[in-house]
């Protein structure tokens, strides 16, 4: 399996340098949503309600006192597999255009982090474990769907060659192309199938 300082040096390969506090967002959400589209975590490491956030503890080690980072020496970016690659793709083409800031109060205002913090204090320390299964449930529960919308996307999904539509789309986020919703909406249909 990977660890979070493969994931975390895949981001930074991809995305190229960013603030600490943004790749600490990054990781949680590739994370939250290997969860979902992959049934599996993305890495071992537990993600903590920081806060600033979910924080990788083991992470925040490795660059701590840093502003902004451009690699992670202890990641091996190809220990990642094919589909977790194309996981964190979907991710860096979701939330990596995003400021530090706005990942935060987004973070901040979902069940996940808000749970794990409980009655604490908003400046309030912890070490408190955001577990898999909250992630899982709240994350696969922004995929509902359209019932009618989803069987007209079904229907058309079966008279299409699924693993050409699943290359397709990993060739246009390695080429870093716009992807129209609805390509990415047959994807997540392909995906939860």
């Amino acid at each position: 399996m990977a660890s979070v300082f493969d994931a975390a040096a895949y981001i930074l390969k991809t995305a190229g340098e960013t603030t600490t506090l943004k790749l600490q967002k990054l990781v949680y959400y590739a994370q939250a949503w290997s969860l979902v589209w992959d049934e599996k975590p993305l890495f071992d490491e537990k993600i903590e309600a920081w806060v600033n956030g979910p924080v990788v503890p083991e992470l925040f080690e490795s660059h701590r006192g840093t502003f902004s980072v451009s690699e992670i020496p202890q990641g091996i970016p190809d220990n990642l597999t094919d589909d977790q690659k194309a996981t964190v793709n979907m991710v860096l083409k979701h939330y990596g255009d995003k400021p530090a800031y706005w990942l935060v109060r987004l973070s901040h205002s979902e069940p996940p982090w808000i749970e794990a913090r409980g009655d604490l204090s908003p400046e309030e320390a912890s070490s408190v474990v955001i577990p898999h299964d909250s992630m899982a449930h709240y994350y696969s529960s922004l995929l509902k769907i359209d019932i009618e919308a989803w069987k007209e996307t079904a229907e058309v999904a079966v008279d299409t060659d699924i693993e050409k539509v699943l290359d397709a789309s990993k060739g246009k986020i390695e080429a870093g192309e716009e992807i129209p919703w609805e390509d990415v909406k047959q994807e997540f249909d392909i995906r939860l199938s």
